[in-house]
């Protein structure tokens, strides 16, 4: 019996982990993982040939962020989300919450602006294009948290609680559109934040935790609302599969209880990156201080000494 016009089974058997982690290609997430790897790998080689060095932390990082996408949409997980809403939920949270983090730590924009090459004068090629773009105003618009909290709470809230969830999970290009939003999603919300790439709106450090912590808490509301629900809230999931042996409620709960833990994880994640980055940032200033200081024979501390002792001396 086919589900939701996805042609797949709705004759899974019940869950386990060792089921759900095997392979079951969905075909657009597994050329994109590739894809992604590829010009990862490209781009480093092409670094690598120059003399150049790419640090390995970030080439870890990004292979582990593609794998996470990989996890969730390349393995029977793909299909259990289809009939069991705590697998999506999983789903869910690891495509817009972790993976996320950590292609952004990654940082793929800065890998590719080194990788290319500089077109000729007057042209415009694939970097100059790229340069546009991290400057456009589109950018700034779609970066700045005015939009990106509130997209981020939209995505949970506007989609699972209205018509518009089932309507995307009835078909194959619906369900991988909204994934691919989950991802896209996280991506905008987290890039300002702890991205290490450039872009067009980069707050001080404590704006940035604010950003974090003004988007997580809803995380929380939302998986709370759905562990306290009385009835199933979401259609595609009303009536699980009886192969699965699984009652609508309960899966709801632990969906809601995913959620709701989840919400965390990132959270602390990003907060370590952040205190990291804020004292890497710290310590290259102090270090341009002591190179300014070394060229001009730190007149700023002497101008601040002078200044010291006309205070003293107006005091007496």
């Amino acid at each position: 019996m086919d589900h939701s016009g996805h042609g797949m089974t709705m004759d899974l058997p019940p869950f386990t982990l060792g089921r759900a982690l095997q392979f079951s290609s969905d075909p657009f997430f597994l050329v994109g993982c590739l894809l992604a790897l590829g010009l990862y790998g490209w781009a480093m080689v092409r670094l690598r040939r120059r003399g150049d060095s790419w640090p390995v932390g970030r080439a870890i990082s990004f292979l582990i962020g593609v794998l996470t996408v990989a996890l969730v949409m390349c393995t029977k997980l793909n299909d259990y989300g289809m009939v069991m809403f705590s697998v999506h939920m999983v789903q869910h949270m690891v495509i817009s919450m972790l993976s996320p983090i950590l292609l952004l730590l990654g940082a793929p924009i800065t890998l590719a602006l080194r990788a290319l090459p500089v077109a000729g004068q007057g042209r415009k090629g694939p970097r100059e294009l790229l340069l546009m773009l991290l400057h456009s105003r589109y950018m700034k618009v779609v970066t700045h948290p005015a939009f990106t909290i509130p997209l981020f709470i939209a995505s949970l809230y506007a989609l699972y609680f209205t018509p518009l969830f089932d309507f995307l999970m009835g078909s194959t290009p619906g369900h991988i559109a909204m994934m691919v939003h989950f991802l896209a999603v996280g991506l905008v919300f987290f890039w300002p934040i702890m991205g290490v790439d450039p872009g067009p709106h980069r707050p001080g450090y404590v704006m940035r935790m604010l950003e974090l912590f003004a988007g997580m808490p809803f995380h929380a509301f939302f998986g709370i609302a759905l562990m306290m629900a009385t009835q199933p809230m979401v259609g595609t999931y009303m009536n699980p599969p009886a192969s699965l042996g699984l009652d609508a409620l309960a899966d709801q709960e632990a969906a809601g209880g995913i959620a709701w833990a989840f919400s965390e994880i990132p959270s602390v994640v990003v907060l370590v990156a952040l205190l990291f980055q804020w004292r890497k940032s710290e310590e290259r200033e102090a270090r341009r201080k002591d190179r300014a200081a070394d060229r001009d024979g730190d007149k700023e501390l002497e101008a601040y000494n002078a200044y010291l002792a006309s205070l003293h001396a107006r005091g007496q």
